[in-house]
């Protein structure tokens, strides 16, 4: 064990283990999108097999499986793309027009396992040859387009998704894929690493142990999206695509009569304490109304001028304040209270009480009581 091999191989060995845990969880609790993250691990694991079997002796690649097609990157960003589509919409499932997405890795599979299938001596020769430097050109363009095409994708998907959330769920912590973000930005500096240490081994030709280092940034990702992916929250039902978007962005304004009629929403709302439910969201907020779930997100930000994110939590933070006035912190702690009223998350409730208040929960209680 030595400073190359030790990441490597921890980083190797427990991508292989996230990705049998995730398809085991999507086995059980029939997700496709665990079965997609644990594609995304084994990915990662496959990109840092060459390094991690160099170090340790292992020359089986270079050998006995010189020329097969190893090459992962062209399922890369598809994986991670698909993997964030299947989790913020339970309803998505592969259709053939999918599929297409993975046409560039089958055709590069197809001519390289075609050389290798052809025995050694085809494998030397192709290598050898002119063609291969053409094919690499190709290949590296191929790469780099596939990883900046879904990489983006998967930020602008993972943008609208957290516009859309706020205007429909009381606690956008609980499934608000910032971990995700930061994935994807994780991604972005290993790819830029590794492509900086392949272009500056153009011109200074590294060895083995220089060109390591870009795997380093590889093994970070790889403990961070595995421990992090797996202990997020799984929502039962949620339905988000671009087009729940643009829609959510879309107001109607109402006719003053139709606006009348709905006056008693708020009222009803406050009066049932509708907002103490923790996992409130906006669907479910409509059906206990007999409303739409438009027609409510559109009556909310008429009438209040916020989203129903902020709508609902403006609720409970003057639930807090309430049961702060009438002396129920000598009882129990501020976060119970803050439980009490509505929240289920410490951050979703000093974010929120911050954004509404100006000032934390803990400064509010100290003002009260040097006011007393």
């Amino acid at each position: 064990m030595t400073i190359y091999t030790t990441p490597l191989q921890f980083g190797y060995f427990f991508s292989i283990v996230m990705a049998l845990l995730f398809w085991r969880r999507s086995f059980q609790e029939e997700r496709l999108s665990d079965r997609l993250l644990g594609w995304v691990m084994l990915f990662i694991a496959i990109q840092l097999q060459d390094y991690t079997f160099g170090f340790a002796g292992i020359n089986v690649l270079w050998e006995e499986l010189n020329g097969f097609p190893r090459g992962v990157d062209l399922l890369f960003g598809p994986a991670v793309y698909f993997y964030l589509k299947s989790q913020t919409n339970r309803t998505f499932h592969f259709e053939k027009k999918h599929w297409l997405h993975l046409l560039p890795w089958l055709v590069y599979f197809v001519v390289d396992a075609s050389i290798f299938a052809a025995g050694e001596e085809a494998v030397e020769t192709y290598q050898q040859s002119s063609i291969i430097e053409v094919l690499s050109v190709v290949h590296y363009l191929a790469r780099i387009t596939s990883l900046s095409y879904y990489l983006w994708g998967s930020i602008k998907i993972y943008k609208a998704y957290r516009i859309w959330s706020e205007g429909q769920f009381s606690d956008t912590e609980t499934i608000s894929f910032r971990w995700f973000r930061n994935f994807l930005y994780f991604m972005v500096v290993w790819i830029i690493c590794r492509e900086m240490m392949f272009v500056i081994d153009e011109f200074v030709d590294l060895s083995f142990y220089q060109d390591w280092w870009w795997n380093l940034p590889l093994v970070v990702t790889a403990f961070y999206v595995g421990l992090q992916g797996h202990s997020q929250p799984q929502p039962q039902s949620i339905s988000f695509s671009l087009q729940n978007k643009a829609e959510a962005l879309k107001t109607e304004p109402f006719a003053k009569e139709a606006r009348s009629s709905k006056t008693d929403w708020n009222k009803k709302i406050d009066e049932q304490q509708l907002y103490l439910q923790s996992d409130l969201s906006l669907n479910e907020l409509a059906r206990y109304l007999g409303a739409n779930a438009r027609e409510l997100s559109n009556y909310i930000n008429e009438n209040f001028g916020v989203n129903f994110n902020d709508y609902i939590n403006q609720k409970r933070v003057l639930a807090f304040e309430q049961k702060i006035a009438n002396g129920e912190q000598d009882k129990l702690t501020l976060l119970s209270l803050a439980y009490d009223s509505g929240f289920n998350s410490k951050a979703t409730f000093h974010r929120a009480f911050k954004k509404h208040k100006g000032i934390t929960p803990k400064e509010f209680v100290q003002a009260r009581h040097s006011r007393s």
